[in-house]
């Protein structure tokens, strides 16, 4: 029998048409499909993906427009070719997740120089500040004391320790944002 014929019966649901389709021409098109992947094991999947889509669209078939081997050949080919594009889609996908995640070695001279220069921008702003804003938020910052307890040290009420503080830290963000 034919394979126009054994597609058109499985058309209507025939399994023993189908299992012959599949005797018949499965050989040929198992060899496309390992000619496309290069991988046995994967032509084996995508054989059996081939013959379920020639199985659910057989349907679709149609003599007119091409020989039902080269309707099944087409389907394969399909199948293997999105297999290829996938399996360098995932690769490319890995290769950039591991180009992400690779850790940068902790250069530690750098690190000192930009900590430095860090340091330096932050005496000369602090240089700008009148001397009770310095002092109130060299307590608090470098100091690591609380606004009351700024306020006790300084003998000063806590809204104006506050105060201090607050404009201090308006003054060397002002400061610092046009030295960068």
């Amino acid at each position: 029998m034919r394979a126009e014929e054994l597609v058109q019966r499985c058309a209507r649901g025939d399994d023993a048409a189908f299992a012959q389709l599949y005797d018949d021409t499965s050989a040929r098109v198992f060899g496309l499909i390992v000619r496309v992947l290069r991988d046995p094991a994967q032509s084996e999947e995508v054989l059996q993906e081939t013959y379920l889509d020639i199985w659910r669209h057989s349907a679709r078939y149609d003599a007119k427009q091409a020989s039902a081997m080269s309707w099944m050949m087409t389907i394969a080919h399909r199948r293997a070719v999105d297999r290829v594009r996938h399996a360098e889609t995932a690769s490319a996908r890995e290769g950039r997740y591991a180009v992400e995640q690779r850790e940068v070695a902790f250069d530690s001279t750098s690190e000192a120089v930009v900590s430095s220069l860090e340091a330096e921008r932050v005496r000369r702003a602090m240089a700008t500040l009148t001397p009770v804003q310095r002092e109130a938020l060299e307590l608090a910052y470098f100091g690591g004391h609380t606004h009351t307890e700024v306020a006790a040290l300084l003998d000063l009420p806590l809204g104006t320790a506050k105060t201090r503080i607050r404009d201090g830290l308006i003054r060397l963000r002002d400061t610092m944002g046009g030295e960068r």
